[in-house]
């Protein structure tokens, strides 16, 4: 599932809606004229006019998650009796058509809109209340026998059922999209470690030569890495589980039967397959949004930590023949318009300005968040949008880093020999043998006048032949610390 799913053409009527002209609707400030040929009503139609800021439309994903909730909700408010079998049924297909996105050009509400969330929610309602009576024979637009407020919003209120939706939208785009890419590639990454735990190669600190490593002890620090952010993750993502949805208008359930909080979470959980539980204090709920904040800085994690990899990636693979060119990367397109032959580590640097995006968006979320004031969250929409913009893109960059980039890296065993063979800092070896000081002079020697490491270690005449063979020797200083497996 991608979250951000394109949306099919607007433009284009459902199937039995006039192709052009008005109709009436009405709400309760008076009548508005709307498209004949789309669902939505005059709620819809208002934003569509007040709130045109841009071309940036809720995402898809969060819509989908509130059709789940509201047919969560018929199948709830039918159990209880507050809601009769034809309607409930009528409303439950129109439900399912929007989760099959057979609905999705009707769902259009601006992205900048209410802080509450109150014009998606209204273009959700009127949307499955105008298609529950079309199939129900009625007219649409009449509000009768299905009437968006009174029956498909029965027992809710914007403030409780957006955050809701949010909460579903973020786990399901998490458990479908990010987490199975990024677990692919951290396999991945882990394989390729396993594969080179014997290849020796020169270490680096402050982008300066250091004591060796070899190629399978680095990468198992970047799939560490990778596993680490996603512990990060499935530790926020157990906060998504408490939805807020109950609490109606201000978190006290007024207008809701009494267990409904219990039950639409019960159905819910059913419907998804996820285990969402009603949160314990939907004061806490609805006037915050920490648990959306919370996920959007593990998201950030996640992402400073691919930024990482892809970095050294890119700078392992430099050259190839004027940089270090231990690995070597997929070919996957031209990558210059002037320079033939050119080919560049593109995948590397797409999944880096993915990152940087994901960290600019984590600013905003976190500032977003800290705006709440009393009862509600009035900047909805913005976390719901930055938040599920990130699931999109860190999905998509896991997905295409793995497939083209990280699988078909290979090792130049050649260079990475050159480069242990030429580097000074093996003389560390020497330290506990001749002292730091007498180490280090052998260095500059070896550096000042372009020797190799053995050549000034013998010139120094502080150790011979055999001593140094028998110390210096890279594939002896590659032991792991007390502690790491």
């Amino acid at each position: 599932m991608n979250p951000h799913d394109e949306r099919v053409d607007p433009a284009a009527p459902p199937a039995g809606l006039p192709a052009d002209g008005l109709r009436t609707e009405t709400d309760s400030m008076g009548s508005v004229e709307v498209p004949a040929a789309h669902y939505w009503g005059a709620q819809t139609q208002r934003a569509l006019e007040h709130f045109a800021l841009g071309d940036e439309r809720m995402p898809l994903a969060l819509y989908r998650a509130y059709a789940l909730l509201k047919k969560a909700a018929a199948r709830v408010n039918l159990a209880s009796g507050r809601l009769d079998a034809r309607r409930a049924r009528a409303i439950e297909q129109a439900a399912d058509e929007a989760l099959a996105g057979q609905l999705d050009a009707e769902f259009v509400a601006p992205l900048w809109q209410s802080g509450s969330g109150t014009q998606t929610h209204m273009n959700v309602n009127e949307v499955l209340a105008n298609r529950a009576i079309r199939i129900l024979g009625g007219t649409i637009g009449s509000r009768q026998p299905v009437h968006p407020n009174d029956h498909v919003n029965l027992g809710q209120s914007t403030n409780d059922t957006f955050p809701a939706a949010m909460h579903i939208a973020t786990l399901l785009a998490l458990d479908e999209h990010l987490l199975p890419q990024a677990d692919a590639l951290a396999r991945c990454i882990e394989h390729k470690s396993e594969q080179w735990m014997g290849v020796v190669k020169i270490g680096r600190t402050h982008l300066q030569d250091a004591t060796p490593l070899t190629v399978g002890q680095e990468w198992s620090g970047y799939a560490r890495q990778l596993r680490d952010a996603l512990a990060r993750l499935a530790h926020a993502q157990r906060g998504l589980l408490e939805l807020a949805v109950g609490g109606t208008a201000v978190g006290t359930g007024l207008n809701a039967p009494r267990h409904f909080a219990r039950d639409m979470a019960a159905a819910i959980a059913e419907l998804s397959g996820k285990p969402f539980v009603t949160a314990p204090n939907k004061f806490a709920a609805q006037g915050s949004l920490d648990a959306m904040v919370a996920m959007m800085a593990a998201l950030r994690g996640l992402a400073v930590a691919l930024i990482k990899i892809a970095n050294d990636l890119r700078w392992l693979a430099s050259g190839p023949r004027c940089g270090l060119g231990e690995l070597v990367l997929p070919a996957t397109e031209p990558g210059s318009s002037i320079m033939p032959g050119k080919v560049n580590p593109s995948q590397c640097e797409a999944m880096v300005m993915v990152g940087i995006e994901v960290i600019g968006l984590d600013a905003a979320v976190a500032f977003a968040g800290s705006q709440g004031n009393f009862e509600l969250h009035a900047m909805r929409p913005l976390i719901a949008s930055n938040v599920l913009r990130a699931l999109t893109l860190l999905g998509g960059a896991c997905r295409n880093f793995h497939h083209h980039a990280v699988a078909g890296a290979e090792l130049d065993r050649a260079r990475i020999d050159e480069l242990v063979g030429r580097s000074l800092m093996l003389v560390t070896a020497l330290s506990p043998l001749i002292g730091y000081d007498q180490a280090a002079a052998i260095a500059h020697l070896a550096h000042e006048q372009g020797l190799s490491l053995r050549d000034a270690a013998l010139r120094s005449g502080l150790v011979d032949a055999r001593t140094f063979d028998e110390v210096v020797r890279p594939e002896t200083m590659v032991g792991l610390p007390d502690g790491q497996d």
